[in-house]
């Protein structure tokens, strides 16, 4: 499948490790997720909303969760998480496809939802996607997520296929 990208490469991003106040007042913190991370990125994968899960990510049980973990926090995925009082609270990750483009997942636990932690976190690891040599990033969205799909034109992704109940969206970096 070939995916249709902006001519043009959107503008520099900040990159990790970064601190926003989010619209609550609270002080987060944005840095690049490693393996230290892991229990606290599975304890809020267990935390998390099943009304916010997508397309079957993040998985519901903790096995799985523990699974695709083992898979997205390897060398290859660039991942970025949301801390919040020591406490994991936005996690965002850039997974290699087999064509050499990125897609991108993020997920913000619903405490945190709708105050700009999900911005900070997506333009923060487009960041640190830009620090890793990362040109071409997509994501899919349900096309009645109209929040999730205004964040990402917010940081600059166009709509490249919306033919499906799903909205396909890229950006070039």
């Amino acid at each position: 499948m070939s995916r249709t990208y902006p001519d043009e490469p959107a503008g520099e991003f900040p990159a990790p490790p970064r601190t926003v106040t989010d619209k609550e007042g609270r002080e987060v913190e944005l840095v690049p997720a490693d393996e230290a991370d892991r229990e606290a990125i599975v304890a809020m994968y267990v935390d998390f909303d099943p009304a916010d899960r997508a397309q079957g990510i993040p998985p519901a049980k903790e096995e799985g969760i523990r699974n695709w973990l083992d898979t997205i926090l390897d060398g290859d995925c660039v991942n970025v998480v949301a801390r919040y009082d020591g406490d994991v609270v936005g996690h965002a990750t850039l997974v290699p496809d087999r064509h050499g483009e990125h897609e991108l997942a993020i997920f913000v636990l619903q405490s945190f939802q709708g105050a700009g932690i999900g911005t900070a976190l997506v333009e923060t690891l487009l960041g640190q996607g830009q620090r890793a040599g990362i040109e071409k990033v997509w994501l899919t969205v349900e096309r009645w997520n109209d929040a999730a799909a205004s964040l990402y034109r917010k940081v600059g992704f166009e709509t490249s296929n919306a033919e499906s109940f799903e909205i396909e969206m890229a950006i070039r970096l």
